[in-house]
Formats: C-alpha cells, structure tokens, sequence
C-alpha cells in the first residue's frame, strides 16, 4: 500500500496556538454521571480506568442523547494521561465533536518516576481493549476511531490486533482474543516507538519499558509480532511522527514511529515539534485524519 509522507516544518503560529472549546479535559476530570454508570452496570467497572480515581473524559449527558459521529478514543503514553489530551479534545470540540463522542481513559502511573517500570503487561492491554470495546458497545457506533500517543501506540495496536501474549513479569501467557480491526474506522499513532527506543539498545532487559519480551526493544517479540502485519489496526491508518523526537529518536534504531501499511503520515524536523509537541501541537492533523481521511 503505497505511503503519502507530508513533512512541515513548524511556524511560530502554530507554535503559540491555544485551542478553546466547550469541552475539555484536566487532572480532575471524569467520565459523565450516564457513561460511569454504564461501565459499573456491563461488567467494566474491574478496570482502573472506570474506578472513578484517575482523569478520564467522555460520556453522555443523559441515556437518550444521539450520538452523531464517530466516537474518537484517545490513548495517552507512558507516564501520561487522560488530561494530556487537553489540547486534541478541545479541537475536536471546536469542530463539532461532543463529549459523548470523545473518550480518554488513563493507565498507569502518571509519574515520570515509574515510567521505566511500564511495559506491554496483561493489565494495560486487557485495560485498552476494554476501553475501546466499552465506548463502541455504550455509544451504539459501528466503528470508532483511535489516537494514540507515544507508548499508547503500540499498546493500542496490540488491544486492537489481540491474539496472544506474554507478560514477562507476572509470568503469565493470555489471550486477548480476535481482532477488532472491523471495529475501527481511523487509527492514528503519535510519536510512537513501533520499532523500538533507540535508548532500548543500551538498557536492554535491565528494565521493563525496554525489555525484549514485552518492552520497546527493536528486538522484542511484542514488536516484532505487531509488525509482522500490514495495516491491521482499522480501515485506515495514519501516524504523526518527528525527526526530532527526543524520547523515541531515530537514531541506531532507525525511523521507529512509521505503522506498518499505513495510508500516510506527517513528519515533522524541528522543535517544537519534540516527543509532547506531536501530540499537544498536532489537533487539526489529527482531526483531518479521522474526519476527513487525509494528512494536511
């Protein structure tokens, strides 16, 4: 499948841009009254992210509101989350989008001092595909797109593609059942390591984030079997990536954030375009990608 690459390089415009809109999102957010009941009621309330303690966004306002568009999930990365979605939601709902049409859950520690102790566990990916089940099943949608950022990319892809795993650490072999390719229109991964940390290659398996079993390794098998198929995370795929991203590099690992038989990508080569710009910079481009299938 052929690949269309937009580069851009960033102006002081979109640099200073501040989105507002009527929704948003912050560290002391939660999913609506209608949608945690819902979770409690349809046998989700055992996951973190529908216990009601961690930022989280989307919902109904009441069990009879229509929902118009397709619901978009986000899905944060290491040490992030819910509410570092703030920027992206706010787009979104400058363009039209309602809160029951937007969901961000959060996984993990939100502490940059456990970030290298977060790997591809049972428990995050059995996490992210709930989510994205749960607000498909709640909103009625045929499809629902999913944004991710950093190491929510490749947890997404894996939820999404399922199939077996391995988590190192628990010791404990799981299935996540069939792919949900069929329930995703609009896949977009950010700054995401789908071929490893180029840091990976110095720490190895002295810690979980870059172990090469269910780490961001280039060699660990968790990649190497979500990159052994073409296009398989929704009818079409887009990432957004950086060669300056501080955090993934590019470096000894090479170009690591392009999706296997994605439909095309944005590239960008200069700060303030680093590892948190792609996601909190990057609004309209995400928004063109799920709305209307292209890369600006």
């Amino acid at each position: 499948m052929a690949t269309r690459i937009s580069t851009q390089k960033p102006t002081s415009s979109a640099a200073a841009t501040q989105r507002t809109g009527d929704a948003s999102v912050s560290k002391d957010s939660r999913f609506s009254n209608d949608f945690k009941q819902w979770l409690q009621t349809h046998g989700y309330g055992k996951y973190a992210f529908a216990q009601g303690n961690v930022p989280a966004f989307g919902g109904k306002r009441t069990p009879g509101e229509k929902v118009t568009k397709e619901p978009v999930i986000f899905i944060h990365g290491n040490s992030d989350s819910a509410a570092g979605w703030k920027g992206s939601i706010e787009t979104f709902s400058k363009n039209g989008y309602k809160p029951s049409e937007l969901y961000a859950m959060t996984w993990g520690p939100a502490n940059p001092l456990q970030a290298a102790n977060q790997h591809h566990s049972q428990e995050y990916l059995e996490e992210v595909r709930a989510f994205i089940q749960a607000v498909k099943e709640y909103t009625g949608a045929k499809k629902v797109d999913v944004i991710g950022h950093s190491m929510g990319v490749t947890l997404a892809r894996k939820a999404i593609q399922g199939g077996d795993g391995f988590d190192p650490y628990a010791h404990s072999k799981f299935n996540l059942g069939k792919p949900l390719t069929d329930s995703v229109d609009t896949f977009v991964g950010i700054a995401g390591a789908n071929h490893g940390l180029a840091a990976a290659l110095w720490t190895g398996d002295m810690v979980p984030t870059t172990n090469r079993t269910s780490g961001l390794h280039p060699d660990s098998a968790i990649l190497k079997d979500l990159n052994a198929v073409n296009h398989d995370e929704g009818e079409h795929v887009y990432s957004i990536w950086s060669n300056v991203d501080e955090v993934v590099g590019v470096g000894l690992a090479g170009f690591t954030s392009p999706i296997p038989g994605q439909d095309g990508a944005k590239v960008y080569n200069t700060f303030p375009y680093g590892h948190m710009g792609l996601k909190n910079l990057t609004g309209e481009e995400q928004l063109a990608m799920v709305r209307d299938h292209q890369v600006r």
